[in-house]
């Protein structure tokens, strides 16, 4: 199975100052051809850890926002990505942007945001996934999808839609601090074009282009 990329280059003169524009700039066009049907939800990312004996593991979870701080998501604090972050906090991410031949890889540390920002997260989720975040041990053995289910379906009781579900206090943000961008654009005859930006002590970004 191969697939030929494009022929149109990406040069160091196409990048942004900062990496951050440089995502933004390439996420925008992502999600333009989201609505066109091309690619399906942008944000999606895979979330690569590693335990405290560097074992790894990786799973696709939605970046929920992004600034020049980095990047979050929001999780289970019980779950094993959270697990490991807390043992490891070195964390790789992935967007795998396949159908424009693009990829944004990042390398950098996670943090927990703070208690207030993922309240103010959590209020925006719809009524269904406020209950999900309560009715799922995430990572955990369970029995059956019924006892999943029943977890669900009481909660539901107990908060019926229109009432305020309370933040897990197991549920919260990370936010992951870049040290490396790199941007994946593919080329003809597996030449690609692979420009990684690095952060200095200084605060500045140095650029590197590395061989496909």
């Amino acid at each position: 199975m191969r697939k030929h990329y494009r022929v149109e280059g990406f040069e160091e003169s196409d990048l942004a100052a900062h990496p951050m524009d440089q995502f933004t700039l390439w996420f925008e066009q992502a999600a333009r051809a989201a609505a066109g049907g091309t690619i399906y939800e942008p944000n999606a990312m895979v979330v690569s850890t590693a335990d405290a004996e560097g074992r790894p593991s990786s799973r696709t979870v939605l970046m929920k926002q992004y600034d020049t701080q980095g990047f979050v998501f929001y999780t289970n604090y019980d779950s094993r990505k959270a697990r490991d972050l807390a043992a490891n906090p070195h964390v790789s991410l992935l967007f795998p942007w396949h159908p424009v031949a693009r990829q944004v890889i990042v390398t950098g540390t996670a943090r927990r945001t703070g208690r207030d920002e993922t309240a103010a997260y959590f209020r925006t989720r719809p009524h269904g996934s406020q209950l999900g975040a309560w009715a799922s041990a995430q990572s955990s053995v369970i029995s059956s999808r019924t006892e999943l289910d029943a977890s669900y379906a009481e909660l539901s009781a107990r908060y019926p839609e229109g009432e305020q579900v309370p933040v897990p206090p197991h549920w919260g943000g990370f936010r992951v601090a870049p040290r490396t961008m790199e941007f994946w654009q593919g080329r003809n005859n597996r030449l690609h074009d692979r420009l990684r930006y690095v952060a200095e002590p200084d605060g500045t970004w140095k650029v590197e282009r590395l061989s496909p």
